[in-house]
């Protein structure tokens, strides 16, 4: 299988990609707003990528409920952010967000993947990607982004994300996106119970069987910690061994906060991989 970032080609067959995550929030569930300096951010970037980052994800709103932020509050954090990072490192710059028009300022700006959480409910969304040539996640949600969930209700999990997901790669084809610039996430946490977000981390070969990289988001969430009792501080080796299982199971992109990790394990999985398509 093949992904394309913007002018790199990976070749995940035995490898996954490593996403590190860059907040320009102050109230991200991870760390709070420790990067929100703009010093700050430049020096976890330029440490995400000594430790291995195949690309960088930035993000100016958080996912979950919280204060209003605008579209244009939006714009002054993440697109002057991509201008940044596109000038001091050579690796893929993704955006994540469900606004057409910050996508498509960040994709002037230098990124090349749209990190939508919305799946695509932005009409604008994908004819903006396809214009920059711009790869996209498209992601599993129940309700929309910020919208509190907190019973999800599904008459078949698997077939439900999985049908999801199926439209919104189609949607992308339709605007025009190649098929090796369509990722898809399953979307733990969003609108799903801890139980139901394990679930779709165990089932991630069902997800990969629709022929579309599989993009993985489980870094520190919060069905980790349920499984655990681990506080957010505290799941790294839940986040470790998520990813190691995401990626036996045919996950091909890590988005990560703890790259260094994260990296071990991707290589150390692409190895077994490697060995186990050589014994066949």
């Amino acid at each position: 299988m093949i992904v394309e970032l913007g002018p790199h080609r990976y070749d995940v067959t035995t490898r996954a990609l490593v996403m590190g995550i860059l907040n320009r929030t102050p109230d991200s569930f991870y760390d709070a707003g420790q990067y929100w300096d703009f010093d700050d951010f430049l020096l976890k970037a330029e440490q995400l990528v000594s430790e291995g980052a195949d690309f960088l994800d930035v993000g100016g709103v958080k996912a979950g409920p919280g204060p209003e932020v605008s579209e244009a509050e939006e714009m002054d954090r993440v697109v002057p952010a991509v201008e940044a990072l596109r000038r001091r490192f050579d690796v893929p710059i993704s955006v994540d967000t469900w606004r057409a028009s910050v996508a498509r300022e960040s994709y002037a700006a230098g990124a090349v993947v749209g990190n939508d959480i919305s799946g695509f409910a932005d009409p604008d969304y994908l004819r903006e990607a396809a214009n920059a040539g711009a790869s996209v996640v498209a992601c599993h949600v129940r309700l929309a982004p910020r919208v509190a969930d907190p019973d999800p209700v599904y008459k078949d999990l698997m077939g439900d994300v999985s049908r999801f997901l199926s439209e919104r790669a189609q949607w992308a084809v339709d605007a025009g996106i190649p098929r090796q610039r369509i990722m898809l996430d399953a979307g733990q946490d969003l609108g799903k119970t801890p139980d139901m977000s394990t679930a779709l981390l165990r089932r991630t070969n069902e997800l990969a069987a629709l022929g579309f990289a599989v993009f993985l988001s489980v870094s520190n969430k919060g069905f980790l910690g349920a499984l655990t009792g681990a506080e957010v501080g505290d799941r790294r080796e839940a986040t470790l061994a998520a990813h190691a299982l995401g990626v036996g199971l045919g996950g091909r992109i890590l988005r990560a906060h703890d790259v260094a990790g994260t990296r071990r394990v991707a290589d150390f999985m692409s190895a077994v991989l490697q060995h186990r398509r050589g014994s066949q």
